[in-house]
């Protein structure tokens, strides 16, 4: 069964970077897709990334593609959002997901396992 943390949400002004780190334990995430979801308050919770087993696919909402980079280091059993050029609604609760799955799946339906979620929120 493989936990999944969080960490590197804050406060950051419109236009500024920042980057999330889901860590992986119980288990190496060799075999599973990471994606990362995205929950603001009063939303249900949407797609912001995903990258297969062995990170050569990834795919991202239109809303953060050119703007946001999902890569995975699996000797770390890591996977990160890099996000540049933030904007006010990119605020929302991040989370990582992981499932053992030979696709990249962008429903949240298909994710089994997730972490508590890391705060971000861009202010104007």
């Amino acid at each position: 069964q493989v936990q999944l943390v969080e960490s590197g949400g804050g406060l950051v002004q419109a236009g500024g970077s920042l980057k999330l780190s889901c860590a992986a334990s119980g288990s190496t995430i060799d075999n599973y897709v990471m994606a990362w979801f995205r929950q603001a308050p009063g939303n249900e919770r949407e797609f912001v990334a995903v990258v297969n087993f062995n990170g050569i696919y990834t795919n991202y909402a239109d809303s953060v593609k050119g703007r946001f980079t999902i890569f995975r280091d699996n000797a770390k059993n890591t996977v990160f959002l890099q996000m540049d050029n933030l904007k006010p609604e990119d605020t929302a609760v991040y989370h990582c997901a992981a499932q053992w799955h030979l696709g990249a799946p962008t429903t949240p339906l298909a994710y089994n396992h997730w972490g508590q979620g890391t705060q971000v929120t861009v202010y104007s």
